[in-house]
């Protein structure tokens, strides 16, 4: 490669690297990154242990159509590290005083992915003044294992046993007893009338690893979240059968289309 070649793609690079700042949260460095412009703004909260990077595949081309800020989680990405019994109460905090620390005063919209759901929950019931939508991609719910019980209730208790475990050795450690809990968490009307909107995977597994792939299970699953979001008055359902538990990854054009038909259900 020639030099003025490496300059370049140095130069991209680190263009690129730039672009993700870093603030001040109880006295944490927390990364965050802001992009596009628009009357509205759109909060990315990812799942479990991720950062801010599983928003990739719709971050940039949500930023053409709007404001948005992705962010990971204190503990996660390239926030600051530490191991901490985390509750969805203390994360939600945690996003308001982000969001206070970079001067966003008027509402968001909340996107959310699997565990981010439980804190996008919590914080549009705990700070309704700033949220004007929400929404939930293939959101954990305290009542997965109810599904995998109402199945096999004695291979269910095996399997959800046997998964904990894993999850406390793959690096949920921050939220693990928290999403373990299964508290009841806030619904509509504790989360106020807005607009809400809920993608969910009912995609069948060839070979399900556990109840909760199975076939059966998918369906239920499914009728879970239409059944929540349809509490909602201005509530949508919206059923996948082509991914798995990532729709930003494998149909990130859906996920920004529905993004877009919630910002124009903001009535103001």
């Amino acid at each position: 490669m020639k030099p003025g070649w490496l300059f370049l793609v140095l130069l991209v690079a680190f263009s690129a690297e730039a672009e993700i700042n870093l603030v001040k949260v109880k006295g944490y460095d927390v990364e965050y990154e802001i992009k596009g412009s628009g009357k509205r703004i759109v909060f990315l909260e990812a799942g479990g242990s991720a950062g801010l990077s599983d928003w990739n595949p719709v971050f940039e081309t949500l930023a053409q159509k709007t404001k948005v800020i992705r962010y990971s989680r204190i503990g996660n990405g390239g926030s600051e590290k530490i191991k901490k019994n985390y509750t969805s109460e203390e994360y939600a905090e945690e996003a308001s005083l982000l969001l206070d620390a970079l001067e966003i005063d008027q509402p968001v919209v909340y996107v959310a992915h699997s565990y981010g759901a439980y804190i996008a929950r919590r914080f549009a019931s705990t700070y309704p003044e700033k949220v004007s939508a929400l929404m939930l991609i293939e959101p954990a719910s305290e009542h997965d294992v109810d599904i995998m019980r109402k199945i096999d209730l004695e291979l269910a208790e095996k399997e959800i046993a046997q998964v904990k475990l894993d999850d406390l050795a793959n690096g949920m450690s921050n939220n693990y007893l928290d999403f373990w809990s299964k508290r009841p968490l806030p619904n509509y009307p504790q989360i106020p009338d807005i607009p809400v909107t809920v993608i969910v995977s009912t995609k069948k597994f060839a070979d399900p690893p556990l109840l909760f792939f199975t076939d059966q299970a998918r369906d239920m699953w499914g009728q879970l979240h239409s059944n929540w979001v349809n509490t909602f008055p201005q509530g949508k359902a919206v059923l996948t059968n082509k991914s798995y538990h990532y729709p930003q990854n494998d149909e990130p054009e859906m996920v920004v289309a529905e993004v877009a038909e919630l910002l124009s259900r903001i009535k103001h």
